[in-house]
């Protein structure tokens, strides 16, 4: 079995970690650790194909924390006895996390769910209900215990 575990900073994804760990999978099953780095919308990011190093350096710093936090993760799934593979990706979360899960193959993939409401989640969308409106596989989103 292949699960993929989109991961982000959200109680919600520590959640979807230990729910992973609670599995009774079967032998040989696979987890891949995903965090997708969103970049800074173009325009507000750089000037008109001018190398800006402030950026870069800003872009190293998300995608090094990115790499602490799924390196984290997959590190806890491996010492309960897992095997979990890291990955980080840059785009659009929700896009990227169809993609990666298509190309991978998963036969599912697991969410968490920040539990946003109204002008919030209006705003911000709601990557977990776009993955699971669009998967390929199953789906478990997971909600942190309040």
């Amino acid at each position: 079995m292949k699960i993929l575990l989109a991961i982000d900073e959200s109680k919600s994804s520590q959640a979807a970690v230990q729910s992973v760990m609670a599995m009774a999978l079967p032998p040989g099953s696979e987890v891949k650790v995903l965090h997708v780095v969103e970049p800074p919308s173009l325009l507000v990011g750089r000037e008109l194909a001018r190398p800006d190093l402030e950026f870069e350096a800003v872009w190293k710093t998300f995608r090094k924390h990115a790499g602490t936090l799924v390196a984290k993760a997959t590190e806890a799934l491996r010492k309960s006895g897992l095997n979990a593979a890291p990955a980080v990706e840059d785009g659009d979360p929700k896009a990227k996390i169809l993609d990666v899960a298509k190309e991978w193959h998963a036969d599912l993939i697991v969410i968490g769910s920040h539990g946003r409401k109204g002008l919030n989640r209006f705003l911000l969308g709601s990557v977990s209900e776009a993955v699971a409106r669009h998967a390929h596989c199953s789906v478990e989103i997971v909600r942190a215990s309040a």
